[in-house]
């Protein structure tokens, strides 16, 4: 298992590396959740945005 190799070069690493390994971890989690708001952001907007979307006037730019 990928989890299982991982830990075990994280637990040949010096202290201060196993430091920045965990921040770089935390630096994803937060991205991850970064991620996860901006496309609940997107689809809570999609519905307030529709009629500006769907309309004859802007129909031409369906189809670039």
């Amino acid at each position: 298992m990928a989890q299982d190799t991982l830990i075990q070069k994280i637990r040949r690493l010096p202290p201060e590396r196993v430091a920045e390994v965990e921040d770089f971890v935390d630096l994803l989690a937060v991205q991850e959740q970064g991620r996860h708001f901006t496309q609940a952001a997107e689809h809570l907007s999609e519905e307030a945005f529709r009629a500006v979307w769907d309309n004859s006037d802007d129909s031409e730019y369906d189809r670039l």
